[in-house]
């Protein structure tokens, strides 16, 4: 069941799966350009997080912020609280489940990055996905259709397909096979 709090996350994805992924801060300007409607901020530090997340949020993207890449800040609640009362971005990521929750009971929404290598970590991220209640799941890697299609089935919230996505058909399998989104830091693509 999809509730209010992932309503904005999903309009966008519908809009335009396609999420540009930001790993350095002299790209933003190329993602902000692009038709993207979402950014993941995969970079950011204590001087220039509030800076790239005002330039997202003035070129009418939402943006999401890794907070397990942040230089700066501790990965805690506290800093977390900081960053929704200051900052503001419209969500975080993470692939703490306590951060996820504590984002959420904020108000924010929340997207849990899972790794799948095997099927007891695929087994391990549903298990930490239902607990910790996102608003979406980003599964990497992103090019495994038959995974995508059986985590689609079981969890109740959006999947975001992300990692070595490198071509349109990476993006049309992902999207075929039920995700949601496509995070990519592949500029070529965030055209699509």
């Amino acid at each position: 069941m999809i509730g209010m709090r992932n309503a904005a996350l999903l309009n966008r994805m519908q809009e335009n799966p396609v999420i540009a992924a930001v790993k350095q801060e002299e790209r933003l300007s190329v993602a902000l350009k692009s038709p993207a409607e979402l950014i993941f901020l995969l970079t950011g530090n204590l001087f220039n997080l509030a800076d790239l997340v005002a330039q997202s949020k003035q070129s009418g993207k939402n943006v999401f912020v890794h907070m397990d890449l942040l230089e700066g800040f501790s990965h805690d609640a506290l800093s977390l609280r900081y960053i929704h009362e200051r900052i503001q971005p419209d969500g975080i990521i993470s692939t703490k489940p306590a951060l996820v929750r504590a984002a959420a009971d904020l108000g924010m929404e929340t997207i849990l990055r899972i790794f799948v290598m095997d099927s007891l970590s695929l087994q391990t991220a549903i298990k930490t996905a239902l607990t910790a209640q996102p608003s979406a799941v980003e599964m990497l890697p992103g090019v495994m259709p038959k995974v995508i299609n059986g985590l689609c089935r079981r969890l109740p919230v959006p999947l975001i397909a992300g990692g070595l996505i490198t071509d349109k058909e990476d993006v049309i399998a992902a999207l075929g096979a039920g995700a949601q989104g496509v995070s990519t830091t592949n500029e070529a693509i965030w055209a699509l």
